[in-house]
């Protein structure tokens, strides 16, 4: 997005005018704000809406989230503990469930053309599954650590927890291109969950580890031509204090974006979160 109104497109379209309840995250003297960011070459940071809150559960680890008819699949992490999901929206119901073998740490995951992919954290192999049934119906390889996975019209679109994302043709799962991520020049790393939205790739940036602890409630708005980061969102305080109860709490990040294309609505969450949100993007 080269012109100045696509640092908008998701301000205006899923931001609209005004709240439709719950919450806002307005941020202080945020025009000044993005101003100045601006003016120092750095991406604007953006508000948000909280629209509707669902249950989830909090002892899913949250790796990849995608919407699909009416329903949420999920990825869920650790060993041992791995998942691929089917999840009710409304009351964060599994309705259904495979267990990806022990010894693997499931990651990102997307749906494309008819097909759930799921990559593993460092075994350098990813599955296929159908759709419908959860049957795994085939393996790919790819080179270094899994970590969150997308698609565009033609291609997967994989991160490593370095500030590169990579463009991978999904039939030969050879890659087509790889840009770097940077924010005004400088690079992001530990590029974590990812969402395609509307010509903008989103991603969660994993936060304990180099020094990424200043990103740990944002999400990223990237070019996919450029690499480069178009705004922030800032989601602090998304999730209050003490209503994390797992005992692993010092992992519950915000991680896990869905989009729903046909109602315009975007949802987050973050491993081991009691809650998942339906929110609206806003200036600040």
């Amino acid at each position: 997005m080269r012109k100045l109104i696509g640092l908008f497109l998701l301000a205006l379209t899923l931001g609209g005018a005004g709240c439709n309840g719950g919450p806002s995250n307005n941020g202080n003297s945020g025009a000044n704000k993005s101003a100045n960011a601006n003016a120092a070459g750095q991406a604007p940071v953006y508000g948000y809406e909280v629209v509707n809150t669902y249950p989830h559960d909090k002892d899913a680890f949250t790796q990849g989230l995608v919407f699909d008819n009416g329903a949420l699949l999920e990825s869920t992490g650790l060993e041992k503990h791995s998942t691929l999901r089917r999840v009710e929206l409304q009351t964060g119901k599994v309705l259904q469930k495979i267990d990806v073998p022990p010894f693997y740490f499931a990651e990102g995951m997307t749906l494309f053309n008819g097909k759930i992919y799921q990559l593993t954290w460092k075994a350098e192999k990813g599955f296929v599954y159908d759709p419908q049934t959860f049957q795994k119906t085939g393996e790919f390889p790819y080179t270094g650590e899994g970590w969150g996975l997308t698609h565009d019209a033609e291609s997967l679109i994989l991160s490593d927890g370095s500030d590169k994302i990579r463009f991978i043709d999904p039939n030969s799962y050879q890659v087509r291109r790889t840009v770097s991520v940077t924010d005004a020049g400088r690079p992001v790393i530990s590029i974590n969950e990812l969402e395609y939205v509307k010509g903008e790739i989103l991603a969660n940036i994993w936060p304990l580890e180099h020094g990424a602890e200043k990103y740990t409630d944002k999400i990223a708005r990237i070019d996919p031509q450029t690499g480069q980061v178009k705004g922030w969102i800032d989601m602090t305080g998304l999730l209050k204090p003490g209503e994390i109860t797992n005992e692993d709490s010092q992992d519950a990040v915000l991680n896990g974006i869905a989009y729903d294309e046909l109602g315009d609505r975007l949802f987050v969450t973050g491993k081991l979160w009691p809650k998942l949100f339906e929110v609206r993007i806003k200036q600040k």
